[in-house]
């Protein structure tokens, strides 16, 4: 029923525009029609237009998300039409609505908050739209599909990299999370706590969550120097912002901490590369984006998709750091 709504709503819309060109007495020429069959899935490629509402365009992964889906679309022919979050749930859903208005034919979500994001789903749903989730889950059973990366995994990774690196069943780390709900955050803690319940030798000191934020994460480091000191062994970041925030109120401490992160960023690469890193599990911000845009064209040309696309992590090393310096 919803689907038939917005097919009468397009074709009103179509006979609105024909009466309004055939009352122009301008001099335009006018736009003619290619005969093909009319209807939505039946669109070309170029005539989809799709909007993408991110929980923040701050952070150095979700503006190349961005900006590798604004090349795309326009390589392809694709309206698209982006929006930054700002780390607000309900700034989201208001965003998804006016998208609805605009009359997109597909959205993008990289929602903020698994739970709280779940009304831009229904939003959409109502009004007859699929929705691709991109890099943050969302609970809902209403999402067309999801495109990203098992987080749990990394956070499995990560942490068993750290343990290879300090070659001793017993030290102290302090864990730096995401924003608190996400599902990045929420699946990394459950990939370091998998590996934890193996090795009963490893204390976690302190945790607390840095919002993905360089700056934050200095300032929560600094707090953890000033209490714990030298009994920190390692640090365990679930980004790369929060583990470079991490390093450098490290090094201006004095100190010499190894620090792990997530994301695979220009200045984490360079990190590894110089050794201030110990490692980062690369996140394919271009494979997540164009993944969920090619399942948004896809589904709007009448095929079907998987409801997860899963696009592996890549581990960063010394060794092969050179390889991810030209990656973006």
């Amino acid at each position: 029923m919803k689907r038939w709504k917005k097919i009468i709503a397009a074709g009103l819309v179509t006979i609105m525009a024909l009466s309004m060109a055939a009352c122009s007495s301008g001099g335009g020429k006018e736009s003619s029609s290619d005969g093909g069959d009319s209807g939505e899935t039946q669109k070309k490629e170029g005539s989809y237009s799709i909007g993408a509402t991110y929980y923040t365009l701050q952070t150095e992964f979700c503006m190349r998300m961005d900006n590798y889906a604004k090349k795309y679309c326009k390589e392809n022919g694709i309206n698209y039409t982006s929006y930054d979050g700002n780390n607000d749930a309900n700034e989201q859903l208001k965003q998804v609505e006016t998208m609805i208005t605009d009359g997109v034919d597909a959205i993008i979500l990289n929602p903020q908050d698994a739970d709280a994001c779940a009304a831009c789903v229904d939003a959409a749903d109502e009004a007859g739209i699929p929705v691709f989730g991109v890099n943050t889950m969302v609970n809902s059973d209403k999402l067309t599909a999801y495109v990203g990366s098992q987080d749990v995994g990394a956070g499995e990774e990560i942490m068993q990299f750290m343990i290879d690196y300090m070659k001793k069943d017993a030290f102290n780390i302090v864990v730096l999370e995401g924003p608190m709900g996400q599902s990045a955050q929420l699946q990394r803690w459950e990939g370091i706590n998998n590996v934890l319940a193996d090795n009963k030798g490893i204390e976690i000191l302190a945790y607390d969550t840095a919002n993905w934020s360089r700056s934050e994460a200095m300032t929560l480091m600094e707090t953890w120097l000033t209490t714990y000191g030298d009994k920190i062994d390692a640090v365990v970041a679930e980004n790369d912002e929060m583990a470079l925030g991490a390093r450098q109120a490290i090094e201006d401490g004095g100190y010499d901490i190894p620090c792990i992160g997530i994301d695979g960023i220009t200045d984490a690469v360079a990190a590894v590369k110089e050794g201030r890193m110990i490692a980062s599990d690369f996140q394919d911000a271009e494979g997540q984006i164009s993944g969920a845009i090619d399942a948004a064209v896809k589904v709007l040309g009448g095929e079907e998709v998987e409801k997860e696309i899963w696009i592996p992590f890549q581990m960063i090393t010394k060794d092969n750091a050179a390889e991810y310096e030209n990656k973006y």
